[in-house]
């Protein structure tokens, strides 16, 4: 058997004779043959390169192909040495000799089956990393998906990732600055939250639950926070972060028990006049026909305050909760003004204040629940008459934008007015204006019902313009009736 040295050496001896012809082989010819002899020996000399490098390659590839078939061969030859000698050892190597093939095709299929086993494994492998990276894009697209605000550290507090609520609360770029510590992309503004990330960290909790208030564009924000850590190997390999802004939740929870408080301090007082009063009759204390008739008549007022202020209070609740009934129908609110201001104007005479309406107009007609709109109305005529001294005037005034398609109902006092800074609060429940409580009394809940009433239930809109000392004007906008709407039954 040539070995696969003996084959590189020949190789090599035939490609060193080639270059040895090529140089030293002379040119013949005369004439015009003699002309080409400069450019036929690099030729040849060319050629001769070329072949003896085929010749090194061939020789190499012959080599490892040896290389195998030695290897096998040294198998077979072992195994046909180590039969026993003599005739009987001759047989049996020839049946060995004969098996050769066979041998060499089951060593040839085990080879092909251990191929097949790898390539299974490798599709699998291939798989899993494939459904591994599915699966990692989905958390992330989950968690950037998330409207609360969830940040990733690793172990040494660098920022691992933050969704886009995240980058916003914290002002960064997240795609800029994932492994950069924390306390460098947060900042010192929210020192008390990357200190409580590092303890996090460091004591390994599965879970901590915070409140956290953060100060964002002038007023305060809450954040319900939970911080937990994820173990590798007994150790903290990362810790995440989820900020639940509740703000307006916590803003609600305080206007319930703001509205409870007021709700309570308003029914105590006209509950407490009537009982003040049914005692001092019970007790006989009014001897005088003119004075029990004073004491009914005490006792009457506190009533009605009582039932219009509970009234309004259910309605206000009905109203957003959306259970409130409404009753829709075609209606001109000149006429609906008209009669409020005749209910208003022996109230208007008794303070000496004179109570206008505008010129009339064309069309105005709405489609509207008449009570509620006219509710509106005299809620607006009363505060215009209780907040304007004596000698003063108020005036009605509706306009028509059929541009707009939207009816305008504006009412004008010449009252005290309303500070600027105050106009923002007028529509709040229970709230009123501080400088003029000592003008007239009220529950606060008027203007908060009429708004709910034109912008909930109608879809209008409420206004209001003041100056302190010269006067203050309410109105409403609501839409315009439309043909459907108006037409007769």
């Amino acid at each position: 058997m040539i070995s696969r040295r003996s084959v590189i050496w020949i190789a090599a001896a035939v490609a060193l004779a080639s270059l040895v012809m090529a140089v030293l082989a002379p040119g013949q010819g005369t004439g015009v043959a003699a002309g080409w002899r400069h450019w036929v020996a690099p030729l040849r000399f060319a050629v001769c390169c070329a072949g003896a490098v085929g010749v090194i390659i061939l020789g190499v590839g012959y080599a490892r192909c040896a290389a195998v078939v030695t290897s096998i061969a040294a198998q077979l030859l072992s195994q046909l040495q180590a039969g026993p000698e003599g005739p009987a050892g001759d047989a049996q190597a020839n049946c060995r000799l004969a098996a050769v093939p066979e041998m060499l095709e089951a060593h040839l299929a085990g080879i092909e089956e251990t191929l097949q086993q790898l390539r299974g494994k490798l599709q699998d492998q291939q798989v899993r990393s494939q459904v591994s990276e599915r699966q990692k894009r989905q958390t992330e697209a989950i968690l950037y998906s998330l409207r609360d605000a969830v940040l990733v550290i690793d172990g040494s507090d660098r920022l691992l990732m933050a969704n886009e609520p995240a980058s916003k609360l914290f002002g960064f770029d997240a795609g800029q600055t994932r492994l950069e510590p924390v306390a460098n992309v947060i900042g010192q503004t929210y020192g008390d939250f990357v200190e409580l990330l590092r303890q996090s960290g460091r004591n390994g909790t599965e879970a901590t639950r915070r409140e956290l208030v953060f100060a964002q564009e002038g007023r305060p924000r809450t954040f319900e926070t939970i911080i937990s850590c994820v173990q590798e190997e007994g150790k903290t390999a990362s810790v995440v972060a989820v900020l639940h802004d509740v703000t307006k939740e916590k803003e609600v929870a305080q206007m319930k028990n703001d509205f409870v408080s007021h709700v309570s301090h308003e029914l105590k007082t006209p509950l407490a006049s009537i009982m003040a009063y049914s005692e001092m009759l019970a007790d006989g204390e009014a001897d005088d026909e003119e004075t029990r008739k004073e004491f009914y008549a005490i006792i009457q007022s506190q009533s009605q305050r009582l039932s219009r202020l509970i009234e309004d209070i259910l309605n206000i609740s009905r109203i957003e909760s959306g259970l409130i009934k409404v009753k829709k129908e075609q209606a001109s609110l000149t006429i609906l003004i008209e009669e409020q201001m005749q209910m208003i104007r022996s109230y208007a005479e008794e303070k000496n204040i004179t109570v206008t309406s505008g010129r009339p107009i064309v069309y105005d007609q709405v489609y509207v629940d008449k009570d509620m709109i006219s509710q509106v109305i005299i809620n607006l005529l009363s505060n215009a008459v209780k907040y304007t001294p004596a000698g003063g005037h108020v005036t009605v005034g509706t306009d028509v934008d059929e541009a707009a398609r939207l009816v305008r109902v504006t009412v004008t006092d010449t009252g005290v007015g309303i500070p600027e800074e105050e106009i923002g609060h007028l529509f709040q429940k229970f709230y009123r204006v501080a400088a003029n409580n000592k003008q007239a009394k009220g529950t606060g809940l008027g203007l908060n019902l009429a708004k709910q009433i034109v912008e909930k239930v109608h879809n209008g809109r409420m206004f209001v313009t003041s100056k302190v000392g010269v006067g203050s004007t309410f109105g409403f906008e609501l839409p315009m009736a439309t043909v459907e709407q108006v037409a007769p039954v």
